[in-house]
Parts: structure tokens; C-alpha cells; sequence
């Protein structure tokens, strides 16, 4: 995560720097970086709400598993007369 987080600062470091360079009015720049930081936190929002969204799966998964294991042998006990 670290990694991550690291690897968009520095893409939003380098961005900026590129922007501030280049030879454009400060009006035109500002308009331009405000555009990059709208995308950015954009794609950052999105592998955020991937990334819960693979945990619920799995999480999900897991509450399946269980949940079937245990009826199942709930009904092999009631279907032997062990209830």
C-alpha cells in the first residue's frame, strides 16, 4: 500500500513540475492542474473501492463456505436422528 501511495505522489509530483515548466500562462497552468488532480484522485477512489470490493468477496466467500458446511452437517445429523 505503501508502494502505492508513494507511486501516486510521485506521478502527482512530476505532473505538476512538468506543468509548471511548460511555457504557458499561470491561468492556462492552473486549469491544467486542477484537471490532472480531479483524474488522479479519481483513479486513486477507484482502486480503493476495488480493492473493498475484492475483501467483501472474499469475505463473503468465506461466510458461504461456512455457512453451508454447517447446515449441511446439520442435516446429516437430523437425517440420522442425532438431534
Amino acid at each position: 500500500m505503501k508502494f502505492l501511495i508513494g507511486l501516486l505522489v510521485g506521478i502527482g509530483l512530476g505532473v505538476v513540475a512538468g506543468l509548471l515548466l511548460a511555457p504557458q500562462s499561470g491561468e492556462a497552468t492552473r486549469a491544467q492542474l486542477g484537471e490532472q488532480g480531479i483524474q488522479l484522485n479519481a483513479g486513486a477512489l477507484n482502486d480503493e473501492i476495488r480493492g473493498r470490493a475484492q475483501e467483501a468477496l472474499v469475505q463473503g466467500r468465506e461466510l458461504y463456505s461456512r455457512t453451508k458446511n454447517e447446515l449441511s452437517d446439520r442435516y446429516t445429523r437430523a437425517k440420522s436422528g442425532e438431534l
